[in-house]
């Protein structure tokens, strides 16, 4: 089966809340691979390797994060096959 891959960008207060740690540990309890990272306007980026149905319970969980975070909003687009990033599988990293 081929991999899908998503783009998530996460804002509300979603920095120095462990939201990448937390974001890790559920994407790798779903078989996603991917990385989580802050960016500089606050806001985490989060990119979600791996089966469809996998990437929109990731995606329901985003919307509400870990408890100490605050999500006001979450934007997911597919990766175009052109910009596909070369992911190693079973990886999530925290960058």
């Amino acid at each position: 089966m081929e991999s899908s891959q998503y783009i998530f960008v996460v804002s509300g207060v979603v920095q120095c809340v462990g939201f990448r740690y937390h974001t890790s540990r559920q994407a790798q309890a779903m078989g996603l691979s991917g990385y989580a990272k802050n960016l500089n306007d606050g806001r985490v980026e989060v990119l979600a390797v791996g089966e469809s149905q996998q990437i929109e319970k990731l995606h329901a969980w985003l919307n509400i994060g870990p408890s100490s975070a605050t999500v006001d909003n979450v934007v997911m687009h597919q990766v175009k096959d052109s910009e596909r990033q070369d992911v190693r599988i079973g990886a999530f990293k925290i960058l």
